[in-house]
Order: structure tokens, then C-alpha cells, then sequence
């Protein structure tokens, strides 16, 4: 029996986050069986200030991301998405959020491999310590569950 609480979804995307492949994930996420997504953006730190400061960052790029794919993605979710900006590094701002929010599946948003820094720094594999499922949606359109261990 299935059941009626919806499954809370961490949606991690930045420069992705309003690309038609992962409105598609979340549409399809959404049609499958009752879900309350939330967009996680990891602010980011450029240049120097990555090596030099990384925790001072303008989140006002995380801001602009998620006021652009928000409405994109209540559209696709067929209700309300939440938004929150994150740490500048995506596996400590998944870390935080799960931690913080709990959620029961993450799908990751990413460019397509060959110029994915996230695919590059492995962040999918790093996160399945969490124990839950995981979704990789790249920018090109494809999608695949990574195995979760649990």
C-alpha cells in the first residue's frame, strides 16, 4: 500500500536549474506519486575568492538562478517549490539541507559530462553516504539513478 505522505524531493541545480531536462525529471518525478520539491542553488564563490575566502560569497547569482527556475518548476511539480541558496560546494550544501530539512530523494542536476565540474568532482557517488536515492539528471537530457546502498 502506498503511502498518502508525500515524499519530500531535494532538487540540486545551479546553472541547470531552468534547463527543459530537469523539468522533465520533475514533472516525471511529480507524475509518479505525491512529492514536495525544494531547489537547492549552492552559491557560488568565482575566481580567487574560491581559494582565498570561500565561505564569503554573493549569493545574489543563487538568488537570480532560483527566481528564474522556480515558477519554471512549480509549473513541471504541479505545485509549490520551495527555494533555499546553499554553501558554495554542492556536496556540503546537499549535506546541510539533508540534515537541516530531511528529505527522502535528491536529484541532481548537472551540465553534460564533459563540462560538468560537478560530474568532475564526483559529487553523485560522494553523497551516497546519505542513504537515500539519488537521481543524476544531466543538461543533454539524460537521467540515471545512481545506486544508493540502502
Amino acid at each position: 500500500m502506498e503511502s498518502s505522505v508525500p515524499a519530500r524531493v531535494l532538487v540540486v541545480a545551479h546553472r541547470t536549474a531552468a534547463t527543459p531536462a530537469l523539468i522533465a525529471a520533475v514533472r516525471e518525478r511529480a507524475e509518479r506519486s505525491p512529492a514536495e520539491f525544494t531547489l537547492l542553488v549552492p552559491s557560488a564563490a568565482h575566481g580567487l575568492d574560491r581559494l582565498a575566502e570561500p565561505d564569503q560569497v554573493d549569493s545574489d547569482e543563487a538568488q537570480d538562478t532560483l527566481d528564474l527556475a522556480l515558477p519554471l518548476l512549480e509549473e513541471a511539480a504541479g505545485g509549490r517549490v520551495d527555494g533555499i541558496i546553499g554553501a558554495p560546494q554542492p556536496v556540503d550544501a546537499v549535506n546541510d539541507a539533508v540534515n537541516q530539512h530531511g528529505f527522502d530523494e535528491i536529484i541532481i542536476s548537472t551540465l553534460s559530462p564533459r563540462m560538468s565540474r560537478w560530474l568532475k568532482m564526483d559529487v553523485p557517488n560522494r553523497l551516497k553516504i546519505l542513504g537515500i536515492p539519488i537521481t543524476t539528471v544531466s543538461a543533454r537530457g539524460a537521467s540515471a539513478p545512481a545506486q544508493t546502498g540502502a
